[in-house]
């Protein structure tokens, strides 16, 4: 059995001309510094607050700092830096629990707000360090063994008790999927399982083929247009994991791929969902803005593989990122080593006029083809059950330039109460802070029925256009709400129109807009200077339709960092109507001012 698709420190052809300078001078920058500490306090916070990010910042730091030890010790081979690694694993090894508090069930199995060190829960946490440990391993095993002896057997020690027991003793993990319910922990804690069954078990078998069970699940339950109903930003963490998970599998024990459409169309979809620059369709728990620290090389292998020339593309328009320890040491020993991606050429993004997603139905649509300039357009049907579910059937993104206008605010920070009964008192989960009407004073539901209903899709060159009906969104009875959401190329305006069956009197009726950018008043709508520089857009509504400006100020660096200080949400009051619409165009006439200090 082969070992990890990387070369280790030893191969000195492959490491010594590596440079990697920002990376190594931040590892510079740690020498002779505390390792930061996760406290026991901090974990107990999730019970005592909701507040997750007190443990998970300083245990994530740990792990970024050890991993840009380990980049430095396999180019350098100083033993300084050995030295510096074997002191970061060390303390993950003697680190009480590698699980996210937020994630550990000790407080119901065991009653306790720590973890319990004889019952470990096996998570994304426990994944990603075991899978570093494994790299580690992989990539430095000789100078461990020369500079430490016996670290390496502790490593081994560590990851049997805290990973490999129980993934094999306990089958109850919600993760596999064995209700049906299959999501992007599946494929993030088996490629991780699976990384460290290659390197560190002794007998790798009965692992692997208990991976490869849970893989399966979840490759089979992708949808035939290879979409992730958990947007965008999960893809990386799902549907990526799993297709790393089976180049390991090829590449380390000669298991050939499944062959499904699902899989070769997933590697489509992060440039099917890209607005423009670095804005991307946010829908779910993402960012409107990603993080730049994504693992560009493994589309790329992944589109190579695949022959999607379009992805390929898109991946290598991303060639000059500074690499990352961010997304994992794993990948990133890879993304300094993968020769297929040294060699990729800088990139044009492929930016599709048209996309139609049948299995989320969103619709994305722009003026041409290879261009963000102008108008773009992107609306959603889908139900109020999906994964990182927002309330947001029928919402919808319009950008200039490619950069969002009327927005989809996206996640905040996690909490405890982000996953648990209160997700929809948090406001960016909650419809009305989104682009959907609210209905006779009532928003939408979450659950699998309340869902978009008589979706068609319509794609010409002249228009294209989703119309679908929003009333079973609302748990109201004898509603009948149609909206169409259309990007007419010739006349260069987007127009969004709703009708219902007339009048509501129980309580207010109005189109909510949430617009990102500095917002002037017009006799007849509004004018939004975009972010970034961005040409304006006029947004008007029929006369007599009466509208209210909420500024929502982000205080949360998650919201903040992509949108700037605030998010405005236009409501236009249509109680006394029965119809309405909003049209959106360009001012190209005025430069744009979107990129001033008071919005960023």
């Amino acid at each position: 059995m082969n070992t990890l698709p990387a070369p280790t420190a030893d191969d000195r052809a492959a490491w010594s001309h590596i440079d990697a300078a920002d990376l190594r001078a931040r590892a510079d920058a740690d020498l002779g510094t505390p390792w930061p500490q996760p406290l026991a306090s901090q974990a107990a916070r999730v019970h005592r607050d909701g507040d997750r990010v007190a443990w998970e910042n300083p245990a994530f730091a740990r792990q970024h700092r050890l991993s840009r030890a380990v980049i430095t010790a396999a180019v350098t081979l100083d033993e300084q830096w050995i030295d510096e690694v074997v002191d970061g694993v060390q303390l993950l090894c003697e680190q009480s629990s590698w699980c996210w508090p937020a994630h550990d069930d000790t407080f119901d199995r065991h009653g306790s707000v720590l973890a319990t060190v004889t019952d470990p829960f096996l998570d994304l946490g426990a994944g990603e360090v075991v899978a570093q440990l494994a790299w580690i391993d992989h990539v430095l095993g000789a100078q461990l063994d020369s500079r430490a002896p016996g670290i390496r057997s502790r490593i081994r020690h560590e990851a049997q008790v805290r990973v490999f027991r129980p993934f094999v003793e306990r089958r109850d993990w919600h993760w596999l999927g064995l209700d049906g319910d299959v999501h992007n922990w599946n494929p993030w804690i088996h490629s991780a399982v699976l990384t460290a069954a290659v390197q560190l078990h002794e007998r790798p078998d009965p692992i692997i083929d208990l991976a490869v069970e849970g893989l399966d699940r979840y490759l089979v339950s992708l949808p035939d247009d290879g979409a992730i109903d958990e947007g965008y930003s999960y893809w990386w963490n799902g549907a990526c994991r799993a297709l790393e998970a089976l180049d390991l599998l090829e590449y380390a024990t000669n298991r050939s791929r499944p062959d499904l459409a699902g899989l070769r169309e997933t590697v489509a979809f992060p440039h099917r969902c890209h607005l423009g620059g670095d804005w991307y369709a946010n829908l779910a728990d993402g960012q409107a803005r990603p993080p730049a620290d994504l693992p560009w090389h493994a589309l790329h292998r992944a589109a190579l593989r695949i022959g999607d020339a379009d992805a390929a593309a898109h991946a290598a328009s991303h060639r000059d990122a500074v690499p990352s320890e961010f997304a994992g040491l794993g990948r990133l020993v890879q993304e300094l080593t993968d020769a297929d991606w040294l060699a990729a050429a800088p990139a044009a993004p492929p930016l599709p006029r048209d996309v139609w997603l049948p299995s989320t139905q969103m619709l994305l649509a722009r003026e041409r083809a290879g261009s963000a300039a102008g108008l773009g357009l992107v609306v959603k049907g889908g139900h109020n059950a999906e994964h990182h579910n927002h309330n947001d059937v029928g919402s919808f993104i319009v950008t200039s330039d490619g950069v969002p206008v009327i927005v989809d605010a996206g996640r905040p920070t996690y909490t405890k109460a982000t996953f648990g009964p209160d997700r929809y008192s948090i406001w960016t989960m909650q419809s009305a802070w989104h682009n959907t009407p609210t209905i006779a004073g009532v928003d939408q539901s979450p659950g699998r029925e309340f869902a978009a209903t008589a979706v068609e899709a319509s794609v010409t060159d002249a228009v294209s256009s989703l119309t679908l009906d929003l009333s079973a969104a609302y748990a109201l009875d004898g509603l009948a709400w149609r909206r169409t959401a259309a990007l007419d190329r010739a006349e260069r305006v987007v127009q969004v129109s709703d009708a219902w069956n007339g009048r509501l009197s129980d309580g207010p009726t109005t189109l909510n807009l949430v617009v990102a950018g500095t917002v002037s008043a017009l006799d007849d709508g509004i004018r939004v200077a975009p972010l970034d520089g961005a040409t304006p857009v006029v947004i008007r509504w029929p006369a007599g339709i009466r509208s209210a400006h909420t500024v929502r100020v982000l205080d949360d660096p998650m919201l903040s960092d992509v949108w700037g200080e605030r998010l405005t949400r236009i409501e236009l009051d249509v109680s006394a109507h029965d119809r309405a619409w909003i049209t959106v165009e360009r001012d190209d006439a005025t430069p744009g001012t979107g990129d001033s200090e008071d919005d960023r």
